[in-house]
């Protein structure tokens, strides 16, 4: 009898660790089913940018968290089932859920545009999807909060904030849209020369103006044409084509890595600079795939925009992904080369002392 109360304590201990991760997947999948397709100007579930894919990369994150940090993680507080924090921590889990249908079959979502309308907000249709990443954020550290205490959240201190810095992008992006925003615009010439230099290399005649223009702002434009006069779709080049928001994403992964490894600090930050340079060179390919894939201009524009809005933040996620699994790679595979050059040395050395003992002979 006692093995079998202490088993479904173990349980119960496993299914209040897994909670905060349950209790944003109902509500995430009702946003699934909301909003299945994905095309210009919606803020459905399919998108990389104004749109709910990286809510599938938080509780990746969060996973990954937890399982780093399982044997921290104490929930003795909420065991007794009548306390106030217990109780709170109860009604916590549910206001996910609560926020969404309150969201979409309550007004809330329409009572965001009308005040954001108001507000002479230019995107003022896309402010509810920030707004959600936002509350989405604070639910997650008050139920962190009630769950593990001051303490869990700085287990969780990637996860946490990774929603509400997605959310201030994408209302930066709505209150200043079209590269207007300075300080992350200013990395964008740089981009853009860069990709027209690689599609010159690739055969193709690209070249760069920076175009001012009355709404859009100053924005670096690329003209492309491919070896037999076909000209791609001239676009414009805002910071969010130019990977902001990956370097930030990159920037929390794997700051989450390094944090939890026992790698020395020097050689962090070669690997930190190493996967910056390659993440900001993979934005640079994915401009560059745009324009190929824009050839001819008119006839392609449907799949420019899906690889525009879907598939090509893939190519950052996928190298974000696999970067800290290349990390450890490498390092296991160095080990295994020392221990093995470590035997050969030692067998050298042990042979030159034994020849140092041997006796000269004489003359």
């Amino acid at each position: 009898m006692l093995h079998i109360i202490q088993k479904v304590k173990e349980k119960t201990h496993v299914l209040q660790r897994l909670l905060p991760i349950l209790s944003f997947v109902i509500p995430f999948l009702m946003l699934y089913f909301l909003y299945p397709k994905s095309f210009v100007g919606d803020p459905t579930w399919e998108g990389n940018w104004q749109g709910r894919f990286f809510y599938v990369f938080f509780l990746w994150l969060v996973s990954f968290e937890l399982i780093l940090n399982w044997e921290k993680l104490q929930t003795g507080k909420l065991n007794k089932m009548r306390s106030l924090r217990t109780i709170a921590f109860t009604v916590a889990l549910t206001l996910p859920t609560i926020y969404v249908i309150a969201a979409n079959y309550c007004g809330l979502n329409a009572i965001i545009v009308d005040f954001a309308k108001q507000s002479n907000v230019p995107h003022a249709v896309l402010m509810p999807l920030p707004t959600e990443y936002l509350v989405f954020t604070m639910l997650f550290a008050l139920i962190i909060l009630l769950a593990y205490g001051i303490n869990g959240l700085m287990n969780f201190s990637i996860s946490t904030p990774f929603q509400g810095i997605i959310g201030v992008l994408y209302a930066i992006d709505i209150l200043y849209p079209f590269g207007r925003f300075t300080p992350f615009q200013i990395i964008v010439p740089t981009t853009a020369t860069l990709a027209a230099s690689f599609l010159n290399f690739m055969g193709y005649q690209a070249s760069m103006q920076v175009i001012t223009h009355p709404y859009y702002g100053l924005a670096p434009q690329l003209t492309v044409l491919d070896s037999i006069g076909r000209q791609a779709c001239p676009f414009l080049i805002a910071w969010p084509c130019a990977g902001v928001e990956s370097l930030i994403i990159y920037t929390l992964v794997i700051l989450l890595f390094l944090k939890e490894s026992l790698i020395p600090w020097k050689q962090r930050i070669v690997y930190f600079a190493i996967g910056a340079i390659v993440t900001y060179f993979i934005n640079v390919l994915r401009i560059v795939t745009i324009f190929v894939i824009s050839i001819p201009c008119h006839s392609t524009q449907n799949a420019v925009w899906r690889f525009h809005n879907i598939y090509g933040q893939l190519y950052s996620i996928a190298w974000i992904i696999s970067y800290p699994l290349i990390i450890i790679g490498t390092r296991v595979l160095w080990q295994k080369i020392r221990s093995q050059k470590e035997p050969q040395k030692m067998n050298r050395t042990s042979a030159k002392e034994e020849t140092l003992k041997k006796p000269y002979p004489s003359p």
